[in-house]
């Protein structure tokens, strides 16, 4: 498979203009996690800001990760580990409110699921704790209440003039020392030095042992400019600005028209082959789901057959030692999910209707028990699977029927 990572902004991308995710786009980033291919969120919020969105599309479950701050965090989604971060030094703060308090601005900072800052009345910093689902601290000075290194520091005002010849003189005088984003007319983001996310994705990537190649980046902002100029492929919005959509490979539809979801199915759901169909990885993702919590493993995957093996153990057997006929039905419907995955198209997605079984015979503790799965009818509206079980000496189990309805994504 071409693509082995997505790399993603959020707001302007992943999120329409109401600040939701629309259900295509969740369907479509569930979709291609289940293809094996890593996803990362790439945002100017807080890592807690985007902690809901990333539990929306199952990040977690999918060995994602979250690149907040602009870039000076990159999170483990399931493991909360830290992998990559690049803070202020706080000797710098200081100089900061100098220089915020001699031009009148407000100056705020990330603190958990605080946002403190020197003035919480003003509507932009009020905007951006309701945006990010946190509380408002107010303190008058910002170098006396961190307890830790800020990942980045925001300046704040309606003179976009002032936050830009701020920019400029900062440029001049600290390069070396920290780095300015001026994501939107009213916020300077002050965050240290050579941090942005395509040096986060770059970090990413050599943690992931891949190439550069291997990523699709999406966004729309001045921020994801140098991310979608060093990806493999960089595509941007239509909401986009014409100087970020210059530095891209192509250009999708806007965020209010499901355009993220568009681009990944286009240069990657509907380039997929079943020879890419990556078993290994979607057998490693699957811990902490009831498929591994079963010990269901996919062995084989084509669009004309799926199998998969179950053991029979604590897990799965009735009190008696013989197999669960629910457990048998569970592993039924694992494989046909994913033969419906793999026949649908990528507009559409596929759900579970019906499961029906006839257990014929026993499976007992220690033995591993195998499922074949054939498509009886693939329909524009539903797919109709048979799923034989047998045991590790072919004798019939069970006889099961799956039917998976398929449904056009929605926005």
């Amino acid at each position: 498979m071409k693509y082995k990572l997505i790399v993603l902004d959020v707001d302007g991308t992943m999120l329409n203009s109401n600040r939701e995710i629309s259900k295509r786009t969740v369907q479509t980033l569930r979709k291609v996690q289940q293809m094996g291919i890593r996803l990362a969120l790439a945002s100017g919020r807080p890592t807690y800001g985007i902690l809901p969105l990333a539990q929306a599309i199952d990040l977690g479950v999918y060995d994602g990760y979250i690149i907040s701050y602009n870039g000076a965090q990159v999170m483990e989604a399931r493991t909360g580990q830290i992998v990559f971060e690049r803070r202020i030094d706080p000797q710098m703060v200081p100089y900061l409110e100098k220089k915020a308090q001699k031009m009148g601005l407000t100056m705020a900072y990330y603190d958990g699921n605080e946002v403190v800052s020197t003035d919480i009345a003003n509507p932009h910093i009020i905007d951006e704790a309701q945006m990010n689902g946190m509380t408002l601290r107010q303190d008058d000075v910002l170098s006396l209440s961190m307890d830790d290194w800020p990942a980045e520091v925001m300046l704040v005002s309606d003179d976009e003039q002032a936050l830009t010849s701020l920019e400029e003189h900062m440029q001049r005088h600290l390069a070396g020392v920290m780095d300015t984003i001026h994501s939107n007319p009213y916020y300077l983001e002050i965050v240290g030095y050579q941090v942005g996310k395509s040096y986060a994705m770059s970090a990413l990537v050599q943690k992931m042992g891949i190439q550069m190649a291997e990523v699709l980046a999406i966004g729309d902002g001045e921020a994801d400019i140098n991310m979608l100029q060093m990806a493999g492929t960089g595509v941007a919005m239509a909401n986009a600005t014409a100087a970020v959509r210059r530095c891209a490979d192509f250009t999708t539809l806007s965020n209010d028209q499901d355009g993220a979801a568009m681009a990944i199915e286009k240069a990657i759901m509907q380039e997929a082959r079943v020879a890419d169909i990556p078993i290994d990885a979607m057998n490693a993702q699957s811990g902490s789901t009831l498929m591994g919590n079963l010990g269901i493993q996919y062995t084989f995957a084509s669009a004309e057959r799926v199998e998969a093996t179950m053991p029979v153990d604590h897990r799965t057997r009735q009190p008696f030692g013989i197999l669960h006929g629910g457990a048998t039905l569970a592993l039924a419907e694992t494989v046909a999910g994913l033969g419906s995955m793999i026949a649908c198209q990528p507009d559409e997605a596929v759900v579970g209707m019906q499961v029906s079984g006839n257990h014929v015979s026993s499976a007992h503790e220690g033995d591993t028990v195998r499922a074949v799965c054939t498509p009886v009818h693939l329909g524009r509206s539903s797919h109709v699977w048979n799923v034989d079980v047998f045991t590790s000496t072919d004798k019939l189990v069970s006889s099961i029927r799956v039917v998976n309805a398929v449904m056009k994504k929605r926005g």
